[in-house]
Formats: structure tokens, C-alpha cells, sequence
């Protein structure tokens, strides 16, 4: 197994099995520093720098909070508006982050184009987490999926996934590769518009992910063991909630999971993911059911970040 020590973590489609479950060996033993809530000195004396181009609660905070768990300092941006990285100046990735490895030790990189964080590691001198690059991966985030399933329900190997919403999305990318490595039987639900496109399957069928899509959640879900889920009504990212006009959409039943579908169709242990945030494909009624999960996916996006940061920067080998 390679060496995590100043890696980057910029695509899951990089890692070998062994390397999931190291990180998943070393996110346990970071578990009982957040569950106490309480800091460690592990990463005293680092600091993790946050470039985040793009709107951010859960991915850039989790990072922050995981980095102030280890002992760490965090600095850097959440709006690149506000810097010279996204003002009139445009400044490039290269510029950007050939300033920001004086600054820290470790760059949190979220970007609206595909690739940015790839083309940062190119540059910089320290290791570059890739928290999302527009419709590309989201690495971390299904890092954090696949552990709250393995702690949830005891083993990932066997478990059968569905997964709804837009295909499109660098989540569901991220899952498809992660589950090559896994014997996990996937199933994709998506509008037309927003299915795999043929390129992604021929790709995914090299790898020999086993999957299968199909038209309903209602078809299909009584087969899932992890039911993982996105939107299928996407915002207007440039808008906020109260600048938007006319009606944004309801998701349709195809893409919908209700506490009355999960009753009817789903096992009686089956979990509910979803990275969130949500709009109505997931009804606030589902969360105190026994399907729901994302609370605790949130806790574990802290651990699995605390383990992944002190695998990077050397406190755990």
C-alpha cells in the first residue's frame, strides 16, 4: 500500500481497496477525540489552508472542525469573491496556490471548475484535498458514506447501494468508483436528463462495477441495503433562496424517498444517506424514522477529514 504521507487526495478512482480501509482503520481511532468533543495536539503544530471558489457548510467545516480536533490551525477563504483569487483580477490556480503553500501545510480546495484542484497539486508543494470540482469528484464525502455504512452496519463487501438523483453530480462519480472496489451491487435512479452518460458506463464496465439502472426508487428499493440519495431539482447556485422567483420545483415521486415509501418497500435494516443539503427529496418526517443516517454522516465527515488530514501530514503512518 502507498504511503499517505503528503499525498493528494484528488479521485477516488485513485485508490486501492487497502486504502480505504486504512483510512477507515485510522478514522476509528479518531472517533473517541470527537465523540468526547475535545481537541488533541496531534497536528499542533500545522496549519490547513481552505480555498473554497465555491458555497460550502458541511465539506468546508467539517474540514475546519476536524483540523481544530487534531490541534491544528485553519485559515484561507470561503468566498473567492472576496480575494483576489475571484475579484477583477481572476488570479490563476497556479498564482493561487503558489501563495497558499507559504501559508499552510495542507490545501482544502473546493472549485466551480472541473479539474481545478488536480491543476493546484500540479503547483503546490503541499498536499491538495479536492472538496468538490464541479461536476468532477467528491472524494471526501463518499469517504465519509462508505464509513458511516462499515460503523453502521458492521461490513461494506455484500451490501446492495441504491442511488438517486442526478447522475451528473460529482458525488455520485465519486460513489461509482469507490464501489469497483467493494463486491456492492449498485443500482442507478435518475431523470433522463440526468442518467450516466454512456462514456461513464463504458467506463464503469472496464472496472467491472456491477450496476444496473432502473426508472423508480419504488421499483428497486425493497432490493437496497444503503440507500443513498441526491437531488434531482438543482438550484440556481448564483441565487440565494429569497432572490429566487417563480416556483423552483418539486421533485417527482420517481426520485422521492417518503417515510410511506420506506415503510412499505424498504428492509427493516436499510440506512438513508444523503451528503444534503436537501430540498424535498427527502421529507423532514424520514429523519426520526429508523432509515435516517445523515446526522450521523455528518459526525463521521469530521472523523474521516481528522483521519485523512493526519494521514497526509504524517501523524499517523
Amino acid at each position: 500500500m502507498r504511503s499517505f504521507l503528503g499525498r493528494d487526495i484528488l479521485s477516488l478512482k485513485d485508490f486501492e481497496r487497502e486504502e480505504f480501509f486504512r483510512i477507515f482503520e485510522v478514522a476509528e481511532q479518531m472517533e473517541p477525540i470527537a465523540r468526547s468533543r475535545r481537541n488533541s495536539n496531534l497536528l499542533a503544530h500545522k496549519t490547513l489552508v481552505t480555498a473554497f471558489y465555491q458555497p460550502s457548510t458541511r465539506t468546508r467545516l467539517a474540514h475546519e472542525a476536524a483540523m481544530h480536533r487534531l490541534g491544528g490551525h485553519v485559515t484561507g477563504f470561503a468566498d473567492a469573491k472576496m480575494t483576489r483569487a475571484g475579484d477583477w483580477y481572476q488570479e490563476s490556480i497556479k498564482d493561487t496556490v503558489k501563495m497558499l503553500e507559504f501559508y499552510g501545510d495542507v490545501i482544502v480546495m473546493r472549485h466551480f471548475q472541473q479539474g481545478a484542484p488536480h491543476e493546484a497539486a500540479k503547483w503546490a508543494s503541499v498536499p491538495v484535498i479536492n472538496a468538490g470540482d464541479g461536476w468532477g469528484e467528491h472524494p471526501t464525502q463518499i469517504l465519509t458514506d462508505l464509513y458511516t455504512v462499515l460503523r453502521e452496519k458492521g461490513r461494506i463487501d455484500g451490501l446492495k447501494w441504491l442511488a438517486v438523483g442526478d447522475m451528473r453530480m460529482r458525488t455520485m462519480h465519486s460513489l461509482a468508483y469507490a464501489l469497483t472496489q467493494f463486491d456492492c451491487p449498485v443500482t442507478f435512479v435518475a431523470p433522463p436528463e440526468m442518467s450516466l452518460t454512456e462514456e461513464f458506463k463504458a467506463e464503469l464496465r472496464q472496472y467491472s462495477l456491477n450496476f444496473k439502472e432502473a426508472e423508480h426508487v419504488e421499483q428497486v428499493i425493497h432490493e437496497a441495503d444503503v440507500i443513498l440519495v441526491e437531488p434531482v431539482v438543482q438550484p440556481d447556485y448564483t441565487k440565494a433562496r429569497d432572490e429566487r422567483k417563480g416556483d423552483v420545483g418539486q421533485t417527482p415521486a420517481n426520485y422521492k424517498i417518503t417515510r410511506e415509501l420506506l415503510e412499505r418497500k424498504a428492509k427493516e435494516g436499510a440506512i438513508l444517506l444523503h451528503s444534503l443539503p436537501r430540498m424535498d427529496e427527502i421529507p423532514t418526517d424520514v429523519d426520526i424514522t429508523r432509515w435516517s443516517r445523515y446526522w450521523q454522516e455528518a459526525f463521521y465527515g469530521v472523523v474521516v477529514r481528522m483521519a485523512i488530514l493526519a494521514l497526509v501530514l504524517g501523524a499517523m503512518e
